[in-house]
């Protein structure tokens, strides 16, 4: 069902680009959509091309982890339209004709505008194209089974048809569909999820889609003895433990324990196979036969002391007595045994060690290891299909109520709110760790109690009560998501596709209304996930559509696929822009190669294929990071680079050519160099965070200013030449 009508949707976005490709022959045509939209088209279309994967997948994916935090994400990218609206939309429409630098340059006619300009327009959009992408690989991995690359891959392959057959027509009518299917299927999600109600115990869903029983994650009582840490539950044996030291204090921040279980392997249907983590694990085909014989091997002298069973082993020509654990036989590197005529997996996997009340408990998490040979263990077992991390996100108590059984049915609005916000409320949030065993990395995930009335304020991740830096960081992002609104490329050029500066006015009041309230769905759905044992541990990006998936397939297969024309719709946008800058502003105006219609809607087709291509390759090397996180880092770049030159061309006189060339490079030059040095990127290269020389998240709080003072400073002094 969830393949049909993604493939029908598919089908029908590019039937309709290459209907519309017909009627898009001039440049007009190509890159405004000839100027002719409708106002409500328009503005349905601008909530379409807001609603990106950041918007759907991001959103959602940080409520879900975060708490109220995400949500300021949605309050800041709504803040942004209050700009767009009295600042930019009526005059905007009024310079331009096609992109941004068309409105930089109505005034000058200056070939170093052109330059800057089209160079600015590239660099955001590439920036925000980056989540998009990230976005559209992590969607299709669930939805059709591919890796994440190949669902990059996909959506590119799909946008550039898109954009190369017709332009900014097929993509404002993309853009105007989906935006109202996803705010109409999105309510109906939020109205099944206060349906469903509140309670401890909901079911998970494996990777087939299929809803399994709820599964309580283990906590063990255990002793400490000369460093070595024993279970209270004999049935598991210690292996190792790891302490994770802070570099900067030198203290442990964490500490974990290995432990390993034996659990029986039954043949059914020709597989052997195991319950564990409350999955059914199945080991290959070839491991049958190798597990078979393994039975029928002959046993070996067993030496029993001490009720302590060893065998004669010669080790370097010596005959040796070990420890004897039974026959074993090692199937991609899950080590199956023999033991009393009985085959056992042995899992080797990490517990969380806490100090709980003076006492040592041991908290069961979820592992991913990754060995040299990248050979990768999902919880201790061989990655498959059905063998992948399983899915959290759930309550340890409502309003103080911890009984299995008790649940809160049909909840409205309000109450959800006001039970999710309780002091005795407690959320299961999972947080996760890297250290290194052996020659394997190993990536923990394990869960943190948190109270409700901590999940529903700041603080989970703007630590605003903390650091002045952490404060700082705040308001960089905060002012990032509010300037860089009404200075994203596909954005602005929306305004050229209406025909007057009055539709341009009332297309952005249309678009408040339509992603406000959408933004609060965001809030309802983001917190569903988080209760209702949806997430991934690993991508809080999929939390939407597999809160859609808990509800029923056929909502999860219209929410995936409207998710996917999210981003297919806004990275078409994109792509224009792009185009826009490539075809109209840096050759057929700065080059003055004087283009012809035909040559420029040409032109900026092929400079769809080579972005479009930047932009598949880039989706696929940022795919761990949180898609909302990387357009927050978009939007700094955009408020950085585009609005100082657009507010002050507005509403400065004494604004020049060179003054808003000065703030288009110091803007880029600034806001990019800051993200190439910070903490986040430092983690893509591998480095140590704290080695960062910028430590800043967001750059916007430092390259917005200076982008404001080099564009005064700048035609300040440029002025006494215009006046002699």
């Amino acid at each position: 069902m969830a393949v049909f009508i993604f493939v029908i949707f598919v089908v029908f976005v590019i039937s309709l680009s290459f209907y519309l490709g017909n009627k898009a022959k001039s440049a007009s045509g190509y890159f405004a959509a000839g100027g002719q939209i409708h106002w409500i088209v328009n503005g349905i279309a601008f909530a379409g091309d807001y609603l990106s994967a950041a918007s759907f997948l991001g959103i959602c994916g940080m409520i879900a982890t975060l708490g109220y935090d995400g949500f300021l994400y949605s309050i800041g990218y709504l803040a942004g339209w209050i700009v767009a609206l009295f600042v930019v939309a009526e005059p905007l429409k009024k310079l331009g004709k096609f992109t941004f630098a068309d409105a930089l340059d109505a005034k000058f006619n200056s070939s170093g505008i052109q330059l800057a300009a089209a160079i600015s327009t590239l660099v955001v959009s590439i920036f925000y194209l980056i989540p998009q992408m990230v976005g559209a690989g992590t969607l299709v991995t669930p939805l059709l089974h591919l890796d994440h690359h190949w669902g990059v891959i996909l959506v590119g392959v799909i946008v550039i048809t898109i954009v190369a057959t017709a332009g900014m027509a097929s993509t404002t009518y993309v853009q105007f569909i989906k935006g109202a299917m996803l705010i109409i299927f999105s309510t109906i999600l939020v109205i099944s999820v206060l349906y469903k109600g509140i309670n401890l115990v909901p079911p998970a869903i494996d990777q087939a889609g299929n809803i399994t029983e709820f599964y309580k994650y283990k906590i063990l009582d255990a002793q400490e003895t000369n460093n070595i840490i024993i279970p209270v539950d004999n049935s598991y044996t210690f292996i190792s433990q790891k302490k994770i030291i802070d570099t900067k204090t030198k203290k442990i921040q964490s500490e974990f324990v290995k432990l390993s279980k034996n659990y029986p392997l039954i043949l059914k249907d020709n597989h052997f196979q195991f319950n564990y983590m409350g999955i059914n694990v199945s080991l290959p085909e070839d491991a049958t036969e190798k597990l078979k014989n393994l039975s029928l091997e002959q046993s070996e002298q067993i030496i029993n002391i001490n009720n302590t069973k060893y065998i004669h082993k010669t080790i370097n020509g010596e005959k040796v007595l070990v420890l004897y654990e039974g026959r074993s036989e090692i199937i991609d590197g899950l080590r199956c045994v023999m033991q009393d005529g009985k085959l056992f997996a042995k899992i080797e996997n990490w517990w969380k060690k806490e100090n709980i009340d003076g006492k040592i408990k041991l908290i069961e998490a979820q592992t991913v290891s990754v060995r040299p040979n990248e050979a990768v263990m999902i919880n201790g077992a061989p990655a498959s299909f059905i063998n992948q991390l399983r899915t959290v996100g759930t309550l340890e108590a409502i309003s103080g109520n911890t009984s299995p059984d008790y649940k809160i049915d049909k909840t409205n609005p309000i109450i959800f709110l006001a039970i999710l916000s309780d002091d005795k409320t407690i959320f299961n949030q999972w947080k996760s760790t890297k250290f290194n065993d052996g020659n394997a990395q190993i990536t923990a995930y394990y869960p943190k109690q948190i109270k409700g009335s901590a999940v529903m304020r700041p603080g989970q991740f703007f630590k605003i009560e903390s650091s002045w830096k952490e404060k700082i960081d705040f308001i960089s992002l905060m002012l990032a998501l509010f300037l860089g609104t009404a200075s994203l490329p596909h954005i602005l050029i929306r305004y050229y596709t209406v025909p007057n500066p009055s539709a341009a006015r009332k297309s952005t009041i249309v678009a408040i209304a339509a992603i406000g309230f959408f933004y609060i769905l965001t809030l309802y759905m983001g917190l569903g996930a988080a209760i209702n044992n949806v997430l991934n541990p690993a991508d809080s990006n999929m939390s939407a559509p597999l809160l859609a998936k808990s509800i029923g397939m056929t909502i999860f297969a219209i929410i995936s696929a409207l998710a996917f024309a999210t981003v297919l719709g806004t990275v078409s946008g994109l792509i224009i822009a792009a185009s826009g800058a490539v075809a109209h502003d840096l050759l057929d105006r700065f080059s003055n190669l004087k283009m012809s219609e035909k040559q420029k809607v040409n032109v900026g087709k092929l400079a769809a294929f080579t972005v479009g291509f930047i932009a598949i390759i880039l989706g696929i090397i940022f795919k761990s990071v949180n898609v909302s996180f990387l357009v927050g880092l978009a939007f700094a770049v955009a408020a950085s680079a585009n609005l100082p030159s657009i507010v002050m061309l507005l509403f400065w006189k004494k604004t020049t050519a060179a003054g808003i060339i000065a703030s288009i490079i110091v803007g880029v030059t600034l806001s990019v160099g800051l993200i190439l040095f910070s903490p986040v990127m430092y983690a893509l290269y591998g480095l140590p965070i704290e080695n960062a020389p910028i430590q800043l998240k967001s750059p916007a709080i430092i390259s917005v200013p200076l982008s404001f003072l080099a564009l005064i400073i700048v035609s300040l002094l440029t002025q006494k030449k215009i006046e002699k």
